[in-house]
C-alpha cells in the first residue's frame, strides 16, 4: 500500500488523473471501477480538462460504477447512475452505453446482481478502480460489520452513513434510501490497481485504521492492505493521524519518476 500525502484536493486530482492517463495510453480500452461521491470529484474535473485540451480519450474505454441506492426514480438526480453521468461520464468521450452500473430498479435483485459480476468478468475485469472511505471505514456501501469476502448484493446503510449522505438529500436523513446494491469487497478487490482518496479531518481516524491498523470487518477497507496494488491519496488533515507519516513523505519523494503509481 502507497501513501501518498498532498497539499490538497486540486493535487490529489493531478496525480490520480496522470495514473489514469498513463493506463489509458497502454491500453485504451481499459476497464475503469467508478466511485461517486465528493472525494473523486478532482480526478474527474482534471481529467474532463484534459479531455477537453484533446490530452485524454476515453472512446475505447469502459467503466462500472461501484453502487446504487435501491428504489430511487430513473430520473432522480441522486440515483448514482445519473450522478456519474453529471460529473464525469457527460463531460467525456465515453461510448453510449459503455459505462453501467447496479440496477436498483431491478425486479429480481439477486439476479441483477449475479448479472453485475458477470458483465465486469466479461469486460476482463476493472484495470482502475477509483474509490473513497466513509468515517465508519466503508468502502462503496460494505458497511462495518460486512464479509471481507463479499460479492455485488443488497445491503441495509448504517445510520451514520444515511446521515453523511443526508447532504446530497436536502440534509434529510430519512430521506435517504435504506438499501442499496454495492460491489462486495471481494469484487473490488478484483481490480488491478486501487486508488482510494480521502480528504479533510472527518476521515482521519478512518484513514489511520486503513493504513495502519488491523483487518477487521468493524473497519472493512483495511481489507485492502492484503492488495498487492493500492495507492492512497490524502491531503494533510486526512493524514494527521497517522503514525508513521513521516515515513511516507520520505518514500514518496525519494520514488522514482519512471515508477509511477
Amino acid at each position: 500500500m502507497e501513501v501518498i500525502i498532498l497539499s490538497d484536493a486540486d493535487e490529489i486530482g493531478v496525480v490520480g488523473a496522470d495514473a489514469i492517463a498513463a493506463l489509458l495510453a497502454r491500453k485504451p480500452d481499459a476497464v475503469l471501477g467508478l466511485a461517486t461521491g465528493s472525494s473523486p470529484l478532482a480526478i474527474y474535473d482534471e481529467l474532463a480538462r484534459r479531455y477537453a485540451a484533446g490530452k485524454i480519450s476515453f472512446h475505447r474505454a469502459r467503466g462500472f460504477t461501484l453502487d446504487e441506492y435501491v428504489g430511487l426514480p430513473a430520473d432522480h438526480p441522486q440515483r448514482y447512475r445519473n450522478v456519474i453521468d453529471e460529473v464525469f461520464v457527460s463531460k467525456v468521450d465515453f461510448a453510449p452505453d459503455a459505462v453501467q452500473g447496479p440496477d436498483g430498479l431491478a425486479a429480481d435483485i439477486p439476479a441483477a446482481c449475479a448479472e453485475y459480476e458477470t458483465a465486469i468478468r466479461d469486460a476482463g475485469g476493472v484495470d482502475l478502480q477509483i474509490l473513497g472511505i466513509g468515517t465508519d471505514g466503508h468502502v462503496a456501501f460494505n458497511e462495518p460489520g460486512f464479509s471481507l469476502g463479499s460479492r455485488t448484493r443488497i445491503k441495509t446503510l448504517t445510520r451514520q452513513t444515511r446521515m453523511d449522505n443526508s447532504r446530497f438529500f436536502g440534509d434529510d436523513t430519512d430521506a435517504v434510501p435504506t438499501h442499496c446494491l454495492t460491489q462486495g469487497l471481494a469484487t473490488i478487490m478484483e481490480a488491478r490497481h486501487l486508488i482510494l482518496v480521502a480528504t479533510g479531518r472527518g476521515k482521519a481516524e478512518a484513514v489511520h485504521q486503513l493504513v495502519e491498523g488491523p483487518i477487521s470487518a468493524l473497519w472493512p477497507a483495511t481489507v485492502l492492505q492484503l492488495h498487492p496494488h493500492v495507492t492512497v491519496l490524502l491531503d494533510e488533515p486526512a493524514a494527521r493521524r497517522l503514525q508513521l507519516v513521516d515515513y511516507y513523505r520520505e518514500t514518496y519523494r525519494a520514488k522514482p519518476e519512471w515508477q509511477g503509481i
